[in-house]
């Protein structure tokens, strides 16, 4: 079976399964959704085999499973209607298809440099902002205590951030330097989700403003580890950053 063959298998079957665990109820749906990820990692797995290695490449797992557990939770928050959940199949099945191309071109450029590496990269930092986006609002919606939000937030955010600084280097050792930078930027969005506790924001715009959080951490660092972080790039990233919590600000309806 030719690789792209492989990528086409991953892609319906995984959405095969995605569909199959609307089925499930209860406490199941959590472990529906862990089995699948499991399924996630194994496919991605093999249908990678070629450029993984015990190595760092092994990385490039991360964004999928984080992918398929983001969709899966925010699913269960969906309305129970076919208007709401065949999009997101089709969704979730055109992202694992984006996934399987872009970790592909990432473990091949561990090896060699491709001309599609910077494409990759494009489309991998956005498809890791709409994996943040799921999971931050599967964390909200659970409208739990400071301690557990905090705690939740840190621990999704850590995996994502190596991987979304790894892909800059892709080093096939991994480098104290990302390291730091992923756990300085986790650290950040911990601060944030202590912080955001406090603020009366709904689900949708707290997850919104987390994730821009992410977008200017996460481009902030990879402009730092690609030497281009000047001072211009550093102003566009926080004005961004600053717009939109202006805009949260102002959104926001505070006593009564």
């Amino acid at each position: 079976m030719s690789k792209r063959q492989r990528f086409i298998f991953t892609s319906i079957v995984l959405s095969l399964g995605f569909f199959g665990i609307q089925f499930f109820g209860g406490n199941y749906r959590i472990i529906s959704i862990l089995v699948l990820g499991v399924i996630t990692l194994g496919l991605f797995a093999w249908s990678l085999s070629e450029g993984l290695g015990i190595n760092t490449t092994l990385i490039t797992l991360l964004l999928p499973l984080a992918f398929t557990v983001g969709v899966g939770l925010f699913w269960f928050l969906l309305p129970y209607n076919i208007f709401t959940r065949i999009p997101i199949v089709i969704v979730y099945g055109l992202g694992i298809y984006a996934l399987c191309l872009t970790a592909n071109i990432y473990t091949v450029s561990a090896i060699r440099t491709i001309a599609l590496l910077r494409a990759a990269r494009g489309v991998g930092f956005v498809l890791t902002l709409f994996t943040f986006f799921l999971i931050y609002d599967a964390i909200l919606s659970i409208h739990s205590n400071i301690i557990i939000n905090t705690l939740l937030v840190a621990a999704s955010s850590f995996p994502l951030f190596l991987q979304g600084f790894w892909v800059v280097t892709l080093d096939k050792n991994l480098s104290a330097k990302i390291v730091w930078i992923s756990a300085i930027a986790n650290l950040i969005m911990g601060e944030i989700a202590a912080s955001l506790f406090f603020w009366p924001v709904t689900v949708i715009v707290g997850s919104l403003f987390f994730t821009v959080a992410v977008y200017v951490l996460l481009g902030l660092g990879q402009a730092q580890l690609e030497g281009r972080l000047f001072r211009q790039t550093a102003r566009e990233y926080l004005l961004v950053g600053a717009v939109v919590f202006i805009a949260m600000f102002l959104s926001t309806r505070w006593g009564g």
